[in-house]
C-alpha cells in the first residue's frame, strides 16, 4: 500500500501530460507482459481458470482497476494529491463495511466507531484545505471522483479475498492485469489517434515504466500474496498505508501544502483505521 500511495503522487504528475485512458493502457500493457512471463516461467502446470474464477476476477479489474485509476486519475485532476491522498484513507470503513454485508464478516462496536471515525475525517477533508493556493481548480469534485474510486477498491478487496482461496498470487496479478488492459485498450486505441506515441518523453515512459513495475506488478503481487493470509476486513485496514505514504510524497515531491487541518483531517481518519485494526 505504500507503493500504490506513491501512484497518487505520480498520478498527478502523469495526467498533465498523458491521456488518462492512453496512459493506463501503456501501464497494463507493459505489466501484463512481465506478469504472463513469470507465469509462463514459475507456474507448473500452467494454471486452469474456471468460469467463475473468469466472473469474479473480471469484477476485480473493473472495480479495482478500471473504475479506481479513472476515477482517481481524473479526480486528481482537479484536486491536490494529499487531499487525494487523504479521502482513500477511507478505504478501510467502506471495505470493511462491504465485507461485512457480502462475506458475513462479523461487525460489532468498535467497527461502528472505526467507519464513523473514517467518514468524519473525509468530511472535515472538504474544509481542511480551503484557501490553499494548490488545492486544484475544483477540489470537491476531485474529492467527490477520488471516493467513487475508493468504492472500486474496496470491492477489489472483497474480491481479492474471495479469488485468493482458488488461486495463486501470481495467477490472480497476472489476469487482472490483462482484463485490465483489454478494458482500458478501446479509448486508449482512440486516443493515441490524437496523442501518437512519439508524443510521449523520455520522462513520460519513465512514468510508464514506474506505474507498470513497482505499482502493478510489485504492488499486486505483496497484495494478492498478502490478502491469501488474513481476512478482507483485516486486510482493509492496511489500505491506510496509502494515504499516509501519499500525503508525505505530496508535500515532499510536489510541494503541496500540509496544514494542520489536514493532519487532523488524517488524524480522525487513521484513528478510524486503528479502531477496525483492534475489531479484527
Amino acid at each position: 500500500m505504500a507503493i500504490v500511495g506513491s501512484s497518487i503522487v505520480v498520478g498527478k504528475i502523469a495526467v498533465a501530460r498523458v491521456p488518462v485512458f492512453l496512459l493506463s493502457g501503456l501501464r497494463f500493457a507493459v505489466a501484463s507482459v512481465i506478469l504472463m512471463t513469470l507465469v509462463a516461467l514459475l507456474e507448473r502446470p500452467l494454471p486452469r481458470v474456471a468460469p467463475r474464477d473468469v466472473a469474479l476476477l473480471a469484477l476485480q479489474a473493473f472495480a479495482g482497476i478500471f473504475i479506481f485509476n479513472v476515477l482517481l486519475l481524473y479526480g486528481l485532476a482537479f484536486t491536490s494529491a494529499g487531499e487525494g491522498g487523504i479521502m482513500t484513507s477511507t478505504t478501510p470503513a467502506v471495505a470493511a463495511t462491504l465485507a461485512v454485508i457480502v462475506l458475513g464478516e462479523r461487525w460489532s462496536r468498535a467497527r461502528t466507531l472505526g467507519v464513523a471515525l473514517a467518514v468524519v475525517g473525509m468530511l472535515a477533508l472538504s474544509v481542511a484545505g480551503r484557501g490553499l493556493e494548490l488545492r486544484g481548480p475544483r477540489p470537491l469534485l476531485g474529492n467527490v471522483l477520488i471516493f467513487g474510486a475508493v468504492v472500486g477498491e474496496a470491492v477489489f478487496v472483497v474480491c481479492s479475498r474471495v479469488a485468493s482461496r482458488r488461486l495463486s498470487p501470481l495467477v490472480v496479478a497476472t489476469a487482472i492485469s490483462a482484463l485490465g488492459f483489454a478494458m482500458f485498450l478501446p479509448v486508449a486505441l482512440l486516443e493515441v489517434r490524437a496523442f501518437p506515441l512519439s508524443r510521449l518523453a523520455r520522462e513520460d515512459w519513465a512514468l510508464v515504466g514506474y506505474y507498470s513495475v513497482f505499482v502493478t506488478v510489485v504492488a499486486f503481487l505483496l497484495w494478492a500474496r498478502g490478502v491469501a493470509r488474513v481476512p478482507a476486513s483485516a486486510a482493509s485496514v492496511f489500505t491506510g498505508v496509502l494515504p499516509i505514504s501519499a500525503l508525505g510524497l505530496s508535500h515532499l515531491v510536489l510541494r503541496e501544502s500540509v496544514t494542520v487541518a489536514h493532519l487532523l483531517a488524517a488524524t480522525l481518519v487513521v484513528a478510524g483505521i486503528v479502531v477496525l485494526a483492534r475489531a479484527n
